[in-house]
C-alpha cells in the first residue's frame, strides 16, 4: 500500500460533547478553569522540584518529568476542545485529527512508562534502602526517562503511520471530543484489521507490560511493609507510595478501559477519555503536593519569597 491518505472526506465532526449552547458555555468555562489549573499546578511542581536541592532525588526527578508530560498532554487535548465548544462547526481536518491522535497516544504511552519507572523507584527505596543510591543511579534514571519517551514515540508512530493509510469516505462523525486511534477504525471504508491487530498488540505489550512492572513492584513493597514491626514504620513506608498509587489508579483504569473496549460511541468512551487526558493531568500535581509535607512547605516558602519580592 502506498503511503498517504486517500480519503474523499476532508474533515471529521467531533460530537462527543453536548450541542446545547448553554451547556457548551458552561463546559467552556469549566474546562478553561481546569486547563489553567493544570498548567499552573504542573508548572509549580516543576519549579519547586528544580529550585530546591531537597528534591534532587530520583523520585522527584521522575515527578518533574511527569509534570512536564501532563502539561503536554493537557495542551494536546483541551485547547482543541475549547475551540470546538466556541465553534458552530465542530470539525477537525483528517490530517489534524491524525496528528492529535499521534500525540495523545505518544503522551499516554510515555506516562505509562514513567509510572512504571516510579513504581520501581519506590520498590528500590522501600525494599533495598541501603542500596537505593546504587540501584537508582543518575544514568539509570536518565535511561528510564528517555526510554519512556522513545518507546512511546515508536509505538505512536507505528500506529499513526498505519492509520494514515486508511481511507475515510463514509461516516465522518467521531462521538468524542478528541481524536484517538480506536475512534478512526469504524470510520474507515478500507480494511482496518491490521491496524486493530497492531494497536491491540502494542496495548498488550506496552500497557500490560508496564502494568506488570507496577504490580510486581508493589507486591514486593506490600510484602516488605507488612514485615515491618512498628505501626509507625509501616505507615511512613506506605505514605511514600500512596500518591503514586493514586496516580496509577486514575490513569491505568481509564486509559486501559478506553483503548481495549470496542468503539461504540457510548458516553463511557467520552468519560474514559476525559479522565485520562483531562482530569489526570489536573489531579497528579494536587495528589503529589497535598500528600507531601515537603512539597507543601517548599510551595509555601516559594509563595512567601515571591510576595516579599513584590513588596
Amino acid at each position: 500500500m502506498a503511503l498517504g491518505n486517500h480519503s474523499t472526506i476532508p474533515e471529521f465532526l467531533l460530537l462527543g460533547l453536548p450541542t446545547d449552547h448553554h451547556a457548551q458555555a458552561l463546559l467552556f468555562v469549566l474546562f478553561l478553569v481546569i486547563y489553567l489549573l493544570t498548567l499552573s499546578g504542573n508548572l509549580l511542581m516543576i519549579l519547586v522540584i528544580r529550585a530546591s536541592s531537597l528534591f534532587h532525588t530520583p523520585m522527584y526527578f521522575f515527578l518533574s518529568h511527569l509534570s512536564f508530560l501532563d502539561l503536554c498532554y493537557s495542551s494536546v487535548t483541551v485547547p482543541r476542545m475549547l475551540e470546538n465548544l466556541l465553534s458552530e462547526k465542530k470539525t477537525i481536518s483528517v490530517e489534524d485529527c491524525l496528528t492529535q491522535a499521534f500525540f495523545v497516544l505518544d503522551a499516554g504511552g510515555t506516562e505509562l512508562c514513567l509510572l512504571a519507572a516510579m513504581a520501581y523507584d519506590r520498590y528500590a527505596a522501600i525494599c533495598y534502602p541501603l542500596l537505593y543510591g546504587q540501584m537508582m543511579s543518575d544514568v539509570l534514571c536518565m535511561g528510564l526517562v528517555w526510554g519512556s519517551w522513545g518507546l512511546a514515540f515508536l509505538d505512536a508512530f507505528i500506529n499513526t503511520l498505519l492509520a494514515w493509510n486508511l481511507d475515510f469516505c463514509e461516516s465522518q462523525v467521531i462521538s468524542n471530543f478528541i481524536c484517538e486511534i480506536p475512534s478512526l477504525f469504524p470510520l474507515s471504508c478500507s480494511n482496518s484489521s491490521i491496524n486493530f491487530a497492531v494497536l491491540l498488540c502494542s496495548a498488550l505489550l506496552h500497557a500490560f507490560g508496564t502494568f506488570l512492572l507496577v504490580f510486581f513492584s508493589y507486591a514486593r513493597i506490600v510484602s516488605t511493609i507488612l514485615s515491618i514491626s512498628s505501626t509507625t514504620g509501616r505507615s511512613k513506608a506506605f505514605s511514600t507510595c500512596s500518591s503514586h498509587l493514586t496516580a496509577v489508579t486514575f490513569f491505568y483504569g481509564s486509559g486501559l478501559l478506553r483503548y481495549l473496549m470496542p468503539t461504540s460511541g457510548s458516553p463511557l468512551e467520552v468519560v474514559s477519555s476525559m479522565q485520562y487526558s483531562v482530569i489526570t493531568p489536573l489531579v497528579n500535581p494536587l495528589v503529589y503536593s497535598l500528600k507531601n509535607k515537603e512539597v507543601k512547605e517548599a510551595l509555601k516558602n516559594m509563595v512567601q519569597k515571591s510576595l516579599q519580592h513584590l513588596k
